[in-house]
């Protein structure tokens, strides 16, 4: 079981017919998640609205998932806050294809029980909606890659120091002009 444990939602006697449907609002409490290496608070859990709908073969969940996550800035570590808004869209077969590999991504099949687990698919759009980059402000300035400090905070001249030692030096490509006389 991940992050979201189980989330059964039992279809028995809902969606017998062809175009029936079922909307379903919800909230799971849950805490945190992560995403590769990366951790995420989920300080109010994670709100959803999904609709079951019997497409004659299947049923279909469409949905949306919404949260308001916390983790670290990825270019000055201070905290971030960052909303989700993913969607759900998933299709589960009431039996197995007769061709397999015409679902090149594979399929779902709904139990004999009609009982379909949420968690995957709200699992899934938290997930898919988090940010590659999380920042704690699109105008982040990081940290100074000399001495460390957080830029958005405090200033230093590492940058400054390192231009005039490059203008300085020897090896830099334009360092046989600055002995140069202009006018003589």
């Amino acid at each position: 079981m991940g992050a979201f444990g189980s989330i059964p939602v039992d279809l028995t006697g809902k969606l017998d017919n062809p175009g029936d449907s079922l909307p379903l609002s919800g909230h799971v409490d849950v805490s945190s998640y992560e995403v590769g290496e990366k951790a995420y608070r989920l300080p109010q859990g994670v709100s959803y609205d999904v609709v079951f709908t019997n497409a004659g073969d299947g049923i279909l969940l469409t949905g949306l998932v919404r949260a308001t996550a916390e983790g670290e800035c990825d270019r000055c570590l201070d905290p971030a806050t960052f909303d989700i808004a993913g969607e759900i869209e998933e299709y589960y077969l009431f039996a197995e294809p007769d061709d397999p590999e015409a679902y090149e991504d594979g399929f779902e099949l709904v139990g004999e029980d009609l009982v379909i687990d949420l968690a995957g698919p709200i699992s899934d759009a938290v997930v898919m909606d988090t940010p590659f980059v999380v920042l704690c402000d699109p105008d982040c300035k990081g940290l100074c890659p000399e001495c460390g400090a957080n830029l958005n905070h405090e200033t230093c001249d590492c940058a400054r120091k390192a231009a005039e030692e490059a203008a300085q030096s020897d090896e830099n490509p334009f360092a046989a002009l600055k002995n140069l006389k202009f006018g003589e």
